[in-house]
């Protein structure tokens, strides 16, 4: 079976059938086409042994949170120093003649004769997906597996430098198993050569270029183990962009294709019943494709249907009623319709019904978690913790709001905010103890966040651009104070997490890797040690990250030959606009057709964010470069992970269109309505906090983080704070 270095494929596999072949162990997310890679001859493999082995990952550390004993439970990179033991004897073979020269420049001799005696690659495997990028000069690897399943690999460069390097690699590694490959260091490798070469042979440039050709053979034993296995590697969403054209790729395609052609009846169908009856409907964005291009199509002729986050629903709703809505359906999980039914009430709109999609229960364990009797000690804690701030996910309920703004001052957040609102907390609060929660999956990302910026991963300049009061002193000094709920995850969220990590590192390590710092996810781990290693990523914010993209495309220009560089983005969908006038304004400046940008979502493809989707208070609507109807990915990070997973929740997915009409039409009648019973959302009847209804008195934390907003993200307001002085001195 033969290999590439990446999953781009050929461009030209269509026209090129005879030269091209699929490669089985590819598949997109979601469906789409297989990728494909142009054949070519390999060398003969031979045996590989592991002296010893082992595989470097993630470590976790305890961090102690309190002298109570609550203990915060942190991911960090592990060092990544397996030892020299950890290399394959075949590739200590090839390294030792080099590492064992007396000088630099005997070792440097060496490694260019190492080079000379490298077999060509054939023309026809110089391709752009055989291309290793992130190199000083052009690099080109391909491999294939044998009869036994062991890997041969072949390169080539057009430096006698590099090509040399890529002799080492070739020699190295052909013969071992994927398995074997996949545990090989980099920086091992880096380390080793660079004492012995120096840096004006093996400056940081090309050293990260080795690291770059070991994580493209890596990426490739990966695709050979899936293979053996019998699984087929995903592969993520994605945009090409050239001068010209925008052309999604796989499950991108897919989606906007289903968005963009809706079932006219469908639509009809449901404007019709809408209409007739004075239906408003109130729609979670973390709908299908498919459902999203009925709603929006539908709502160009019925105005009374809406796509929104949760925060907006019930909002929503309410304009809904006023403008003459007497039933309002809810597309969403059920605390989502306990909210519109709550706010609707508290509106003075009782009379308006309000229906769920279901008979059954559509829960939310992340929002249930906010609920438990474990969540109610964790805020009793709090509660008798001095100067404590709780810092409340927006995906709960009113009577989460309610209960424990009644035991601790607290503030709502999305996972676009949770990183101001956290450090705004501890910046305007002295001494203040930071509780967030239920999500301890967003809580792990943060501690991990905060902890990486404390050990140097970041400069005082960076930490002050995520808040102007901090720098890595104050960030150091706050770790002891921020606790988060260790019983909140939900399931679906942690699953794809951990499968986007895993595929992130295995299909697209040789990428370029882009996360911003105020969005915790699994990309910040694998953007931050991309970095550090190989200087193929980067860290920080949206402007960082667009001068990060613009800077790599400008070398690629500089150069004279094709180049496609793919770029995997951990932050927000709605970049894509800056990026996509940015790449274009490069490329047209160039005159250049043969450079292309390919930009890689690690989401889930059934979440997508469009222009539809009403923002929250003061955002601005999302806006799409010219072609694009969509975008993968949850916007304004509102859902519950910033990969978009809770899109493909079974519960989310028991709002079908199917659903929503059966419901439309038994609305009005008798009978219809009667079998509606248990369809209504569960309601907060006379159920009161601190003298307030429990409606009122859940919408307070919003209230605050509104108040938050609309300082760009900077102070808390001066509520919340005085709360929390008059709680601390009542103590």
């Amino acid at each position: 079976m033969r290999l590439f270095a990446n999953t781009r494929g050929c461009a030209s596999a269509t026209h090129e059938r005879s030269r091209c072949i699929l490669v089985g162990s590819t598949r997109f997310i979601g469906g789409g086409a297989p990728r494909v890679a142009h054949q070519s001859s390999l060398e003969q493999s031979k045996p590989c042994l592991i002296s010893r082995r082992g595989r470097p990952g993630f470590q976790l550390a305890a961090v102690q949170a309190s002298a109570a004993g609550d203990t915060a439970q942190v991911a960090t990179p592990s060092t990544g120093a397996p030892g020299a033991e950890w290399l394959p004897a075949s590739l200590e073979a090839q390294l030792a003649p080099i590492t064992s020269a007396p000088d630099a420049k005997e070792a440097l001799r060496r490694l260019l004769d190492a080079g000379s005696g490298l077999a060509p690659l054939p023309a026809a495997a110089r391709t752009a997906s055989n291309r290793v990028m992130g190199c000083t000069a052009q690099v080109w690897l391909a491999a294939e597996t044998d009869a036994a399943g062991r890997m041969a690999f072949q390169g080539w460069s057009d430096s006698e430098v590099s090509r040399g390097l890529v002799a080492l690699l070739v020699r190295g590694l052909s013969g071992c198993t994927p398995e074997e490959v996949m545990q090989v260091s980099a920086s091992q490798v880096q380390q080793r050569l660079s004492r012995v070469l120096g840096r004006s042979v093996l400056p940081p440039g090309r050293a990260n270029g080795l690291g770059n050709m070991l994580e493209s053979a890596r990426k490739r034993a990966a695709l050979a183990a899936a293979a053996a296995a019998g699984r087929r590697l995903d592969v993520f969403p994605s945009l090409l962009i050239t001068a010209d054209a925008l052309t999604p790729q796989g499950a991108f395609a897919e989606a906007q294709a289903r968005y963009l052609a809706p079932d006219a009846a469908a639509v009809s169908q449901l404007v019709r019943v809408c209409r007739d009856k004075h239906i408003g409907v109130v729609a979670h964005f973390y709908m299908d494709p498919q459902v999203q291009g009925v709603l929006s199509a539908a709502a160009e002729e019925w105005p009374h249907i809406a796509i929104s986050d949760s925060l907006v629903m019930a909002d929503t709703a309410v304009r809904m009623a006023e403008a003459g809505c007497t039933t309002i359906c809810v597309l969403g999980v059920d605390f989502m319709s306990e909210n519109v039914r709550a706010i609707l009430d508290e509106a003075g709109h009782s009379a308006v019904q309000v229906y769920r999609l279901a008979e059954s229960d559509i829960g939310c364990s992340l929002a249930e978690a906010a609920e438990s009797d474990s969540y109610s000690r964790y805020l009793q804690q709090a509660a008798h913790t001095p100067n404590s701030v709780h810092v409340v996910y927006i995906n709960t309920s009113l009577r989460t709001k309610a209960r424990a703004h009644a035991l601790v001052p607290t503030i709502t957040c999305t996972s676009s905010n949770v990183v101001q609102t956290v450090l705004a907390a501890f910046a305007d609060v002295p001494g203040a103890t930071v509780w967030y929660g239920p999500d301890t999956y967003m809580g792990a990302n943060l501690a991990q966040l905060f902890a990486d910026l404390a050990s140097g991963a970041a400069s005082d300049d960076d930490v002050r651009a995520l808040h102007p009061a901090h720098t890595v002193d104050s960030i150091r000094s706050l770790l002891p104070r921020l606790r988060y709920f260790t019983d909140g995850t939900c399931i679906v969220h942690h699953i794809f997490g951990g499968e986007v990590t895993e595929l992130v590192a295995a299909g697209y390590g040789d990428a370029y890797l882009a996360a911003h710092f105020e969005v915790p996810g699994e990309m910040f781990r694998l953007a931050m040690q991309a970095k550090r290693s190989r200087g193929m990523g980067v860290v920080g914010s949206t402007s960082n990250i667009l001068d990060f993209i613009a800077d790599k495309l400008r070398e690629a220009l500089s150069a004279p030959h094709p180049e496609r560089l793919q770029f995997v983005l951990g932050t927000e969908a709605g970049m894509i606009t800056s990026i996509v006038r940015k790449v274009q304004g490069l490329l047209r400046q160039s005159g250049r057709t043969d450079v292309e940008v390919e930009v890689v979502f690690p989401v889930a493809p059934s979440a997508v964010a469009t222009p539809q989707q009403r923002p929250q208070e003061g955002a601005a609507p999302l806006t799409l470069p010219t072609g694009l109807a969509l975008v993968p990915g949850p916007a304004s990070g509102e859902g519950c992970s910033l990969e978009g997973g809770c899109a493909a929740c079974p519960y989310m997915k028991m709002n079908t269109l199917a659903a929503l009409v059966s419901v439309c039409e038994r609305v009005g009648s008798p009978a219809g309505e009667a079998s509606l019973e248990r369809y209504r959302p569960r309601t907060y009847g006379g159920e009161t906090v601190g003298g307030r209804s429990l409606a009122a008195a859940g919408c307070v934390p919003i209230l605050h983080m509104r108040n938050f907003q609309r300082s760009q993200g900077r102070r808390l307001g001066p509520d919340l704070l005085q709360d929390i002085a008059s709680r601390h001195t009542a103590r």
